[in-house]
């Protein structure tokens, strides 16, 4: 909902508010299918005071836009402990949703965890690390209904998640159900990875041209916990030498994996421009 590379936010015009949620309407998209992601900058785990201060305060603001736009889920990245220890970061990120929930008591806007690639001091390589976060806030929030997980196909494979198969990302979908509940996936990003399994390395890549291959996106696209959730491509973007979007040939390769029920395509732009993809079941 801003950019996420500054710190600075403008405020939301009510011009603004009230243009987007028309448009939502007029698309039948105000039934909570709406995603946005918070900015790169904030780290929740962050041991320096001032950045953990900045970064508390920014993340209240994208929640009140989220709220303001009827925008229903906002992923982020959960952060990085940097020189203290993961425990510590955790415990970090559980203060600052203490604050957090204070502050917005009421809202329907629910944050959603992403799990990461394990670069450096990054939280949410392991499964494991998201359902102890999730847990620590609610225990200390009360707000389970607020906080939720989103699964991201590339950064599990990178993490060391077997993505490469039918058979072994279905196997990697057990393990998150297991240790989070596929009930509280809210959101998927769909993406191939370029990294190799285990490479920790975070760079998507093209649906099926990548080392996770179409059978581990079969199995997510037909996971019948995941029916019905937002599912958002964050592969590169451009046309191909024939002037096909890349956006329209990774939706075509993911719809004929899926089985039994029709696919819908969607697509919004916002006022900057940006336009998002998102495969969604029939």
């Amino acid at each position: 909902t801003k950019n996420q590379q500054q710190w600075r936010v403008r405020a939301l015009e009510a011009a603004v508010i009230a243009e987007w949620r028309e448009e939502l309407r007029r698309m039948e998209w105000d039934d909570g299918r709406t995603v946005s992601h918070a900015s790169y900058l904030i780290n929740l785990a962050s041991p320096d005071a001032g950045l953990w201060e900045k970064s508390v305060d920014l993340m209240r603001v994208e929640i009140e836009r989220c709220e303001a736009l009827g925008i229903r889920y906002l992923v982020h990245h959960p952060g990085a402990f940097t020189s203290a220890t993961l425990e510590e970061g955790l415990g970090r990120i559980g203060a600052a949703y203490q604050r957090l929930m204070k502050e917005t008591r009421g809202f329907r806007t629910i944050s959603c965890l992403e799990n990461t690639a394990g670069g450096g001091s990054t939280i949410g390589r392991r499964f494991e690390e998201l359902a102890r976060l999730r847990e620590l806030i609610v225990e200390r929030t009360g707000e389970e209904g607020r906080i939720g997980v989103c699964f991201d196909t590339c950064h599990a494979h990178a993490a060391g998640y077997d993505m490469s198969s039918l058979r072994a990302a279905e196997v990697t979908l057990d393990e998150l159900d297991r240790a989070c509940g596929l009930a509280h996936v809210r959101v998927v990003h769909v993406n191939d990875s370029k990294g190799k399994l285990g490479s920790r390395l975070d760079r998507h890549e093209h649906i099926g041209k990548g080392q996770i291959g179409l059978g581990g996106f079969e199995a997510v696209v037909n996971r019948e916990e995941l029916r019905g959730r937002p599912m958002i491509m964050e592969t590169p973007k451009g046309r191909t030498a024939k002037g096909t979007a890349w956006d329209a040939i990774n939706l075509r390769r993911l719809r004929k994996l899926v089985k039994g029920r029709g696919q819908g395509i969607e697509g919004s732009r916002d006022r900057a421009g940006t336009r998002g993809r998102a495969v969604r079941g029939g």
